[in-house]
């Protein structure tokens, strides 16, 4: 049996970031122009589970809604966590976690938060990435890669640009992907 596929879809800045200096993401919806669907909804129905970081959880749960609905979503954090959506909370390295989400019955997790994606890219462990680069320079924020281990080389699957002149990349680590 193989393991359970990762995968990670996300927003960026030009200069790197996913989110703001004090992890502010409303710059994400301020494109201007008329509304575009870049996909994340038809991204998000095929996933089992979400994986998070602590420090993405901190800033979602705060959002007027849950943008998760009735998704199942695990917090990687060493700090204990309250629950408010049916949340659990794991602690280890990516193997192990991703080991104990299969034991759970999680074949396709969507990854997010850079921690999280750079934990799993460092362990050879993220399977696909997709990021919407927004033409906006933020100067300073989250920057979506830490540290990530050795030189790695994706495969680019897919790309496609918007009027807004957001632009989407979708990689796979080579011979993976969760397929579109």
């Amino acid at each position: 049996m193989s393991r359970a596929r990762t995968a990670a879809f996300l927003g960026m800045s030009l200069d790197g970031c996913i989110a703001g200096p004090q992890d502010e993401l409303d710059w994400l919806g301020r494109q201007g122009g008329p509304p575009e669907d870049h996909g994340f909804e038809p991204f998000l129905a095929g996933v089992d589970l979400v994986l998070m970081g602590r420090r993405t959880w901190d800033v979602v749960r705060a959002f007027p809604s849950w943008p998760y609905g009735e998704k199942p979503v695990a917090v990687l954090t060493h700090r204990p966590g309250e629950a408010r959506h049916g949340e659990r909370f794991l602690a280890g390295e990516p193997a192990e976690v991703l080991q104990r989400l299969e034991a759970g019955g999680a074949r396709r997790i969507y990854l997010d938060g850079g921690a999280v994606v750079s934990q799993f890219l460092a362990a050879g462990l993220l399977d696909e990435l997709t990021i919407s680069v927004l033409p906006v320079v933020l100067g300073a924020g989250i920057r979506l890669f830490q540290e990530t281990g050795p030189e790695r080389w994706l495969q680019l699957r897919e790309h496609r640009a918007w009027p807004s002149g957001l632009v989407q990349l979708r990689y796979a680590a080579p011979d993976r992907s969760l397929g579109r």
